[in-house]
């Protein structure tokens, strides 16, 4: 079976020094999603956590002997299915970034751990609580 994926946008910052992970990052940036997509940030608010999934476009094509890797900060080798490594099989990232702003095709975020012109994939509400959840029914 063969997946493919076209990006709904792009991340564009001017910072240079990117954190690892969004949980430790106070980088701001910018999502330009594609004009077509823009009526799907309707109810998007400032405040709002949501969920980023994008594309590490800079990895290297994926060596199965790096199923195992040892991460900069870490002392011992992991398993890449265990860790946040750019460097997978499928290159595949998740952040879970603030919502600064949001006007027209534009959401300007906080805590961002992606490089300029990340492509992005796809953004979902973060949801904490199940009951948030617009499809939830309760039993």
């Amino acid at each position: 079976m063969k997946i493919e994926m076209t990006p709904i946008g792009v991340f564009h910052t001017n910072e240079k020094n990117i954190p690892r992970h969004w949980s430790v990052s106070e980088v701001k940036g910018r999502i330009e999603i594609n004009k077509i997509y823009e009526n799907g940030l309707k109810d998007i608010s400032v405040g709002q956590e949501i969920i980023v999934l994008f594309y590490f476009h800079k990895s290297q094509p994926f060596d199965p002997a790096s199923l195992v890797q040892t991460p900069p900060h870490r002392k011992k080798a992991m398993g890449v299915f265990s860790i946040c490594s750019p460097y997978r099989p499928n290159p595949i990232g998740l952040s879970v970034l603030t919502v600064l702003n949001v006007e027209a095709n534009i959401i300007t975020v906080n805590h961002a751990d992606m490089i300029d012109g990340t492509p992005i994939l796809d953004i979902k509400p973060y949801i904490e609580d199940k009951r948030e959840c617009p499809s939830y029914v309760e039993e």
